[in-house]
């Protein structure tokens, strides 16, 4: 058989497909994400009884634009990846650029502090809970981005499943914020990137046994 006549037939029944497909399962996969996340958060960890206060500071908006940039140029970057032959371009430079400016921040805060403090500033009081926690609400992310994923096209199976598992480190980072006492930039820098990592190399795993068509 011709090739052209292979296409011809493969394509023999088949109707437009709908611009807007890839956006929905996103959207569903995220939404389901983040209601399994923060159920995650909720039951294992609880909310954190000085969220309000903690509301009030800078940095705990900051710790917050952190996590949603690692999850939002994640996102761009798996958008296209999901589609065959489409570059990254810019993309893979945006999801470094986050955690460039909190080491960078965090170098500042270290800088300037007492040097007694400075082990303080990095460790915290959370420093041995804080990636596992970011990792356990990010399962249900990642579950339901790979189910989304499943249903596109992806050619790169390991970088997109670590993409995918960088954007549910993200969710599951700005979830776990609900609980985390957790405010320096140094601390961030560290414990939280190494939380957010973590998913992103389950994501690279599964991606050749999840993500072949």
């Amino acid at each position: 058989m011709r090739t052209e006549d292979l296409i011809r037939t493969l394509a023999t029944g088949a109707g437009p497909v709908e611009s807007r497909a890839a956006s929905r399962r996103y959207v569903v996969a995220l939404a389901a994400g983040s209601l399994g996340a923060l159920a995650v958060v909720a039951a294992w960890l609880g909310v954190n009884n000085d969220l309000a206060a903690l509301a009030k500071l800078p940095m705990f908006w900051v710790r917050a634009a952190f996590a949603a940039s690692v999850a939002g140029t994640a996102l761009v970057a798996l958008a296209r990846l999901a589609r065959p032959g489409v570059p990254l371009g810019r993309a893979s430079a945006a999801m470094v650029a986050p955690v460039l400016a909190m080491w960078a921040l965090g170098a500042v805060v270290l800088l300037l502090a007492e040097p007694m403090m400075r082990a303080m500033l990095v460790l915290g009081s959370t420093w041995t809970t804080c990636p596992l926690n970011i990792t356990l609400a990010s399962i249900p992310v990642l579950a339901a981005v790979l189910w989304a994923i499943r249903g596109l096209a992806p050619t790169r199976p390991v970088m997109t499943g670590a993409t995918a598992g960088r954007l549910a480190g993200g969710v599951g980072a700005l979830v776990y914020t609900l609980h985390c006492p957790e405010l320096e930039a140094p601390f961030l820098g560290v414990w939280y990137v190494i939380g957010m990592a973590i998913p992103a190399a389950i994501g690279a795993f599964l991606g050749p046994r999840l993500l072949r068509w």
